[in-house]
């Protein structure tokens, strides 16, 4: 097996990817070999969005990815929200709105709610669900992360939030 060596630029750092099989998927590069678990490996097919990371801006599941396809791409995990220790405002909120139970699909949550609200200061309920709807949680039954993500749309409206 021929490995190669490369570099991926993650959370605004470049990370040197050494030996590596052209086949990785980006979800375990960014996992095993660079120790970001943020993003979780769980069906490995794109359905669940569990391992949703940014990449140039754009949503995608890792699992789907090959890493040595994101070389020059910039690539944003969960690790990078939140400053100094803080969270981020949809990472209080959820955990606020009780929105977090087993945490495994939060992370994949909280990317895309991030990416919705890059993209959209006041979404609507219908704006927030299509952008959850990749996103599968076994545990909430939804209602206290959609209570999340309202609140964090209502504050940014009001003011309260950035």
């Amino acid at each position: 097996m021929t490995t190669e060596h490369y570099v991926l630029s993650v959370n605004g750092r470049d990370h040197p990817v050494h030996d590596a099989w052209l086949g990785e998927s980006l979800l375990w590069v960014l996992r095993e070999r660079l120790g970001l678990p943020g993003s979780k490996n769980a069906c490995e097919q794109g359905e669940c969005g569990s391992c949703s990371v940014l990449v140039d801006g754009s949503l995608v599941c890792a699992c789907l990815v090959l890493a040595a396809a994101a070389v020059g791409r910039e690539i944003q995990t969960v690790e990078s929200l939140g400053h100094d220790g803080a969270l981020s405002v949809v990472q209080q909120a959820f955990l606020d709105a009780g929105a977090v139970q087993c945490g495994f699909c939060t992370p994949g949550l909280v990317m895309a709610v991030e990416d919705l609200l890059a993209r959209e200061r006041a979404p609507g309920e219908l704006q927030i669900r299509e952008a959850i709807s990749g996103n599968l949680c076994r545990c909430t039954g939804y209602g206290r992360i959609l209570e999340a993500i309202r609140s964090v749309a209502a504050n940014r409206v009001s003011g309260d939030a950035p």
